[in-house]
Protein backbone atom coordinates (compact mmCIF):
# COMPACT_ATOMS: atom_id res chain seq x y z
CA UNK A 1 0.00 0.00 0.00
CA UNK A 2 1.12 3.54 -0.62
CA UNK A 3 1.60 5.18 2.90
CA UNK A 4 1.13 8.45 2.98
CA UNK A 5 2.77 11.25 5.20
CA UNK A 6 -0.84 11.89 6.87
CA UNK A 7 -0.16 9.68 9.70
CA UNK A 8 3.24 11.34 10.45
CA UNK A 9 3.10 14.21 13.02
CA UNK A 10 5.22 17.06 12.23
CA UNK A 11 6.79 17.92 15.42
CA UNK A 12 10.29 19.92 15.11
CA UNK A 13 12.34 18.42 17.95
CA UNK A 14 11.14 15.01 18.21
CA UNK A 15 11.75 12.98 15.14
CA UNK A 16 9.89 9.78 13.68
CA UNK A 17 6.28 10.56 15.16
CA UNK A 18 3.61 8.89 13.82
CA UNK A 19 0.70 6.76 13.63
CA UNK A 20 0.97 3.20 12.99
CA UNK A 21 -2.42 2.32 13.10
CA UNK A 22 -5.23 2.62 9.90
CA UNK A 23 -4.10 -0.78 8.37
CA UNK A 24 -6.04 -4.02 7.22
CA UNK A 25 -5.91 -6.63 9.10
CA UNK A 26 -6.85 -10.67 8.45
CA UNK A 27 -10.74 -11.17 8.62
CA UNK A 28 -11.48 -7.65 7.85
CA UNK A 29 -11.53 -4.17 8.98
CA UNK A 30 -8.61 -1.71 10.01
CA UNK A 31 -6.62 -0.90 12.89
CA UNK A 32 -8.12 2.56 14.91
CA UNK A 33 -6.43 5.52 13.93
CA UNK A 34 -5.14 7.70 16.20
CA UNK A 35 -5.30 5.51 18.95
CA UNK A 36 -1.70 3.70 18.25
CA UNK A 37 1.73 6.02 17.99
CA UNK A 38 5.39 5.19 17.66
CA UNK A 39 8.14 8.20 17.83
CA UNK A 40 12.07 8.51 18.82
CA UNK A 41 13.19 9.68 22.32
CA UNK A 42 11.64 13.60 23.60
CA UNK A 43 14.70 14.94 25.00
CA UNK A 44 14.56 17.96 22.00
CA UNK A 45 11.10 18.81 22.13
CA UNK A 46 9.96 22.02 21.99
CA UNK A 47 7.12 24.12 23.62
CA UNK A 48 5.15 23.52 20.26
CA UNK A 49 5.89 19.74 20.01
CA UNK A 50 5.09 19.37 23.59
CA UNK A 51 1.46 21.29 22.81
CA UNK A 52 0.49 19.10 20.45
CA UNK A 53 1.78 15.72 21.94
CA UNK A 54 -0.55 16.70 24.71
CA UNK A 55 -3.58 17.26 22.71
CA UNK A 56 -2.97 13.09 21.51
CA UNK A 57 -4.28 12.23 24.79
CA UNK A 58 -2.12 9.59 25.45
CA UNK A 59 -3.15 7.29 28.24
CA UNK A 60 0.11 5.49 28.21
CA UNK A 61 3.75 5.60 26.89
CA UNK A 62 6.26 2.56 26.40
CA UNK A 63 9.80 3.90 26.58
CA UNK A 64 11.86 1.32 25.44
CA UNK A 65 15.31 3.14 25.74
CA UNK A 66 17.99 2.03 28.79
CA UNK A 67 18.29 3.81 32.39
CA UNK A 68 21.44 5.47 30.90
CA UNK A 69 19.97 6.55 27.63
CA UNK A 70 16.54 8.45 29.64
CA UNK A 71 19.00 9.81 32.07
CA UNK A 72 21.56 11.01 29.50
CA UNK A 73 18.81 12.56 27.41
CA UNK A 74 15.36 13.11 29.39
CA UNK A 75 11.94 13.00 28.05
CA UNK A 76 10.57 16.53 28.14
CA UNK A 77 6.79 15.81 28.95
CA UNK A 78 3.81 18.23 28.66
CA UNK A 79 2.44 20.33 32.20
CA UNK A 80 0.25 18.26 33.66
CA UNK A 81 0.67 15.14 31.47
CA UNK A 82 -1.30 12.14 32.97
CA UNK A 83 -0.14 9.30 30.93
CA UNK A 84 1.03 6.20 32.97
CA UNK A 85 5.16 6.00 31.56
CA UNK A 86 6.19 2.26 31.27
CA UNK A 87 10.25 2.51 31.54
CA UNK A 88 11.73 -0.13 29.51
CA UNK A 89 14.53 -2.91 31.79
CA UNK A 90 17.96 -2.30 31.78
CA UNK A 91 19.78 -5.16 29.49
CA UNK A 92 21.60 -7.34 31.73
CA UNK A 93 25.37 -6.80 31.12
CA UNK A 94 27.36 -8.69 27.93
CA UNK A 95 30.46 -10.37 27.65
CA UNK A 96 32.95 -8.04 25.45
CA UNK A 97 31.49 -5.55 23.04
CA UNK A 98 29.89 -2.10 23.61
CA UNK A 99 28.34 -1.57 27.15
CA UNK A 100 24.77 -3.07 27.61
CA UNK A 101 24.17 0.87 28.89
CA UNK A 102 23.88 1.67 25.23
CA UNK A 103 21.11 -0.24 24.36
CA UNK A 104 20.13 1.65 21.38
CA UNK A 105 20.95 -1.12 18.36
CA UNK A 106 22.38 1.49 15.71
CA UNK A 107 24.57 2.61 18.31
CA UNK A 108 25.63 -0.66 19.73
CA UNK A 109 26.56 -1.38 16.31
CA UNK A 110 28.50 1.69 15.69
CA UNK A 111 31.78 0.64 17.30
CA UNK A 112 32.34 -2.37 15.28
CA UNK A 113 31.75 -0.49 12.20
CA UNK A 114 35.11 1.79 12.18
CA UNK A 115 36.66 -0.47 9.43
CA UNK A 116 33.49 -1.60 7.62
CA UNK A 117 31.86 0.22 4.32
CA UNK A 118 28.40 0.46 2.85
CA UNK A 119 27.61 -3.00 2.62
CA UNK A 120 29.45 -4.90 5.48
CA UNK A 121 27.55 -2.01 7.41
CA UNK A 122 24.18 -3.12 6.23
CA UNK A 123 24.75 -6.61 6.87
CA UNK A 124 25.63 -6.45 10.68
CA UNK A 125 23.06 -4.87 11.16
CA UNK A 126 20.48 -7.32 8.99
CA UNK A 127 22.36 -10.00 11.48
CA UNK A 128 21.80 -7.90 14.93
CA UNK A 129 17.97 -8.14 14.01
CA UNK A 130 17.96 -11.67 14.47
CA UNK A 131 18.59 -11.06 18.25
CA UNK A 132 16.80 -7.67 18.69
CA UNK A 133 13.31 -9.57 18.88
CA UNK A 134 14.65 -11.70 21.91
CA UNK A 135 16.45 -9.48 23.91
CA UNK A 136 15.34 -10.04 27.06
CA UNK A 137 14.49 -6.45 28.28
CA UNK A 138 12.58 -5.79 25.03
CA UNK A 139 10.93 -9.24 25.66
CA UNK A 140 9.04 -7.92 28.86
CA UNK A 141 8.31 -4.70 27.63
CA UNK A 142 6.41 -5.95 24.74
CA UNK A 143 4.26 -8.31 26.76
CA UNK A 144 3.11 -5.60 29.08
CA UNK A 145 2.32 -3.36 25.80
CA UNK A 146 0.51 -6.27 23.87
CA UNK A 147 -1.33 -7.17 27.44
CA UNK A 148 -2.02 -3.38 27.90
CA UNK A 149 -3.39 -2.43 24.11
CA UNK A 150 -5.90 -5.85 24.82
CA UNK A 151 -7.70 -3.74 27.76
CA UNK A 152 -7.08 -0.11 26.14
CA UNK A 153 -8.60 2.74 27.24
CA UNK A 154 -7.14 5.25 25.03
CA UNK A 155 -4.77 6.18 23.04
CA UNK A 156 -0.72 4.77 23.48
CA UNK A 157 3.09 5.96 21.92
CA UNK A 158 6.22 3.52 22.23
CA UNK A 159 9.54 5.33 21.94
CA UNK A 160 12.84 4.44 22.08
CA UNK A 161 15.82 6.54 20.96
CA UNK A 162 15.36 7.02 17.36
CA UNK A 163 12.21 5.22 17.20
CA UNK A 164 13.30 2.69 14.43
CA UNK A 165 14.94 -0.71 15.99
CA UNK A 166 13.46 -1.70 19.54
CA UNK A 167 10.26 0.62 18.63
CA UNK A 168 10.46 -0.94 15.13
CA UNK A 169 9.98 -4.60 16.68
CA UNK A 170 7.68 -3.82 18.97
CA UNK A 171 5.40 -2.30 16.24
CA UNK A 172 6.03 -5.31 14.15
CA UNK A 173 4.82 -7.28 17.42
CA UNK A 174 1.31 -5.28 17.35
CA UNK A 175 0.90 -5.55 13.79
CA UNK A 176 1.47 -9.51 14.15
CA UNK A 177 -0.68 -10.24 16.43
CA UNK A 178 -3.79 -7.76 15.10
CA UNK A 179 -3.18 -9.70 11.71
CA UNK A 180 -2.05 -7.00 9.39
CA UNK A 181 -0.17 -7.77 6.31
CA UNK A 182 3.40 -8.91 6.32
CA UNK A 183 4.33 -6.23 3.70
CA UNK A 184 1.94 -3.54 5.48
CA UNK A 185 4.27 -4.20 8.59
CA UNK A 186 7.66 -3.45 6.82
CA UNK A 187 6.14 -0.62 4.88
CA UNK A 188 5.11 1.07 7.98
CA UNK A 189 8.76 0.19 9.28
CA UNK A 190 9.96 1.60 5.96
CA UNK A 191 8.21 5.14 7.14
CA UNK A 192 11.00 5.59 9.21
CA UNK A 193 13.59 6.83 6.29
CA UNK A 194 10.96 9.64 4.94
CA UNK A 195 8.76 10.69 8.10
CA UNK A 196 9.09 13.85 8.50
CA UNK A 197 12.19 16.23 8.44
CA UNK A 198 14.57 13.41 7.68
CA UNK A 199 17.59 15.49 7.77
CA UNK A 200 17.55 16.83 11.12
CA UNK A 201 16.56 13.22 12.13
CA UNK A 202 19.65 11.31 10.71
CA UNK A 203 21.90 14.60 11.92
CA UNK A 204 20.73 14.19 16.24
CA UNK A 205 21.42 10.71 15.33
CA UNK A 206 24.52 11.01 13.70
CA UNK A 207 25.70 13.13 16.68
CA UNK A 208 24.56 10.83 19.07
CA UNK A 209 26.61 7.83 17.76
CA UNK A 210 29.45 9.66 17.31
CA UNK A 211 29.65 11.15 20.96
CA UNK A 212 29.21 7.90 22.60
CA UNK A 213 31.59 5.69 20.10
CA UNK A 214 33.82 7.96 18.37
CA UNK A 215 32.18 6.92 14.78
CA UNK A 216 33.01 9.39 12.18
CA UNK A 217 32.02 8.04 8.63
CA UNK A 218 29.41 9.75 7.24
CA UNK A 219 28.36 7.06 5.17
CA UNK A 220 28.14 4.36 7.60
CA UNK A 221 26.51 7.03 10.45
CA UNK A 222 23.38 7.52 7.55
CA UNK A 223 23.27 3.90 7.09
CA UNK A 224 23.50 3.59 11.11
CA UNK A 225 20.69 5.98 11.36
CA UNK A 226 18.32 4.09 8.27
CA UNK A 227 16.07 0.83 8.30
CA UNK A 228 15.96 -1.63 4.89
CA UNK A 229 13.12 -4.39 4.52
CA UNK A 230 16.23 -7.21 4.99
CA UNK A 231 16.94 -5.80 8.61
CA UNK A 232 13.37 -6.46 9.68
CA UNK A 233 12.86 -9.84 7.97
CA UNK A 234 15.68 -10.77 9.74
CA UNK A 235 13.92 -10.78 12.71
CA UNK A 236 10.90 -12.73 11.20
CA UNK A 237 13.54 -15.44 10.04
CA UNK A 238 14.69 -15.99 13.36
CA UNK A 239 11.45 -15.71 14.76
CA UNK A 240 10.44 -18.60 12.53
CA UNK A 241 13.95 -20.46 12.89
CA UNK A 242 13.48 -20.56 16.82
CA UNK A 243 9.39 -21.10 17.20
CA UNK A 244 8.01 -22.66 13.32
CA UNK A 245 6.50 -19.20 12.36
CA UNK A 246 5.93 -15.57 13.98
CA UNK A 247 2.76 -17.13 15.02
CA UNK A 248 4.68 -18.80 17.28
CA UNK A 249 7.02 -16.64 18.27
CA UNK A 250 4.04 -14.66 19.42
CA UNK A 251 2.35 -17.62 21.56
CA UNK A 252 5.82 -18.82 23.20
CA UNK A 253 7.15 -15.66 23.44
CA UNK A 254 5.11 -12.87 24.18
CA UNK A 255 2.19 -14.79 25.07
CA UNK A 256 -0.24 -14.29 22.26
CA UNK A 257 -2.29 -16.67 21.97
CA UNK A 258 -5.68 -16.66 19.98
CA UNK A 259 -7.56 -15.67 22.80
CA UNK A 260 -4.99 -12.29 23.39
CA UNK A 261 -5.47 -11.72 19.58
CA UNK A 262 -9.48 -11.70 19.90
CA UNK A 263 -9.01 -9.30 22.63
CA UNK A 264 -6.80 -7.20 20.82
CA UNK A 265 -8.74 -7.37 17.44
CA UNK A 266 -11.87 -5.97 19.94
CA UNK A 267 -9.73 -3.23 21.50
CA UNK A 268 -8.17 -1.84 18.29
CA UNK A 269 -9.48 -2.79 14.96
CA UNK A 270 -12.93 -0.63 13.93
CA UNK A 271 -15.03 -2.13 10.60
Amino acid sequence: MNISQDRVLPLEGVHNFRDYGGYAVAGGGRLRRGLLWRSGQHHGATDSDLAQIASLDLVTVYDLRSSKERNAEPCRRPNGFAAEIYFGEDPAPRAGGVSAAHAAPHVAAAPVTRQRDAASTREGLRRNYGAIAFRPELVVAMRRMLADLAEVEGPSLVNCMAGKDRTGIAVAAVHLAAGVHRDDIVADYLLTNTAGNVEARIAAGMATITAVTGQLDSEVLRILMGVEPEYLESAFAMMAEKHGSTDGYLRDVLGVDDVMKARLRAALVED
